[in-house]
């Protein structure tokens, strides 16, 4: 059986509710990512981020990056998987809820994180097909989350 922890990317870092959008874009620029977790005080998962959250949300509406948190640009439920689900409960999770990246936790700690290219990375062609045509038909683009 395949697991979230084995296709996952290691190494994935929160980035703190309270961190300004500036300093999101730079630790994503640090570690070659388009997507942050946030994390409240008690590091807990309470949203992702991604680039185009920064570009959209802020930026593009004449907000300033250095006044704005992560925090306030969290919206709605986060989703996760737990590392040790079978991969079948991976893809369902992100088809059902349309997203291209997903943390994956262990004991309640964020431990990595998995994205299309893991997914293109670790399983068959055809399952990634299937997949990629369920998240992109809907609405013919995901959400970033």
């Amino acid at each position: 059986m395949t697991t979230a922890g084995d296709i996952m990317h290691r190494g994935a870092q929160w980035i703190p509710a309270h961190e300004t959008l500036d300093r999101a874009a730079q630790l994503m620029r640090e570690l070659g990512v388009g997507a942050l977790p946030i994390s409240d005080e008690n590091e807990r998962l309470c949203g992702i981020l991604t680039d185009r959250d920064i570009v959209i949300g802020c930026v593009a509406m004449g907000r300033d990056p250095s006044k704005v948190t992560a925090g306030d640009m969290a919206q709605g439920t986060p989703r996760w998987i737990e590392s040790d689900a079978d991969i079948s409960d991976v893809l369902r999770e992100m088809q059902d809820h349309q997203i291209r990246r997903l943390p994956v936790i262990e004991d309640k700690r964020l431990v990595g994180m998995i994205s299309e290219a893991d997914l293109v990375l670790n399983l068959r062609q055809d399952d990634v097909a299937h997949w990629a045509e369920s998240v992109y038909a809907r609405t013919g683009t995901p959400t970033t989350r």
